[in-house]
């Protein structure tokens, strides 16, 4: 299957994506999972240990500084259903303005991201890595933070897993989600205008707040 980037944004719009088998396999198959994993925008939950990483600031979160060695760290592992084709379309999105990266850097290292796909006010998580503990864990709470604030009313984590679900994340069956996506395609979030956090310190802060 050869996807246009405009055809994928139909799909995502609809609810469905694409993956491959993996990395090497040229072709790729629609999901439209029965049961969908989403983090509601206020049910982050971050840990006292996780509190305590995001206030120590010994690293430095940038949004779409590498889009494409975020991609790339998160294809970088031995499954994954990222290949040729889900990265090129990415990219292409990402120049067009509807693929996001947010990435952790440690002494001008990346160690961490997150990245997805923006459809109206809903944010699309496609995948994350770390290659330093907690990495992911702060890329998600600071992109989570930046969304709020920007006005996106759904986050997508597509299924739900162990490590999702510790965050706050819960599986809601398709036609819920189809519910949510409609509402949330008629959103017009300010991703633009809207600053990163200054600090870890505000992240949790805003967290603890509203949740």
């Amino acid at each position: 299957m050869t996807l246009s980037p405009e055809l994928l944004l139909q799909a995502y719009r609809a609810g469905v994506f694409p993956m491959a088998e993996h990395r090497d396999d040229p072709e790729l198959f629609w999901v439209d999972p029965r049961r969908r994993g989403v983090i509601p925008m206020n049910g982050f939950r971050i840990s006292r240990s996780l509190a305590r990483r995001l206030r120590r600031q010994d690293y430095e979160v940038t949004f779409d500084r590498d889009f494409e060695g975020v991609i790339d760290a998160c294809a970088d592992r031995r499954e994954t259903w990222i290949n040729s084709e889900i990265r090129a379309l990415f990219t292409a999105l990402h120049h067009r303005g509807h693929a996001h990266s947010i990435e952790v850097w440690m002494q001008d290292e990346l160690v961490g991201g997150v990245y997805g796909l923006k459809v109206g006010g809903a944010f699309c998580g496609e995948s994350m890595f770390s290659r330093r503990r907690d990495g992911s864990k702060i890329a998600l709470a600071w992109l989570i933070d930046l969304l709020k604030r920007a006005g996106f009313i759904l986050f997508d984590t597509q299924f739900l897993t162990e490590h999702l679900a510790s965050l706050g994340a819960i599986e809601i069956p398709r036609q819920q989600y189809r519910a949510q996506l409609a509402t949330a395609l008629l959103v017009t979030p300010d991703l633009a205008g809207t600053p990163l956090a200054s600090s870890g310190q505000e992240v949790v802060q805003r967290s603890t707040q509203t949740s």
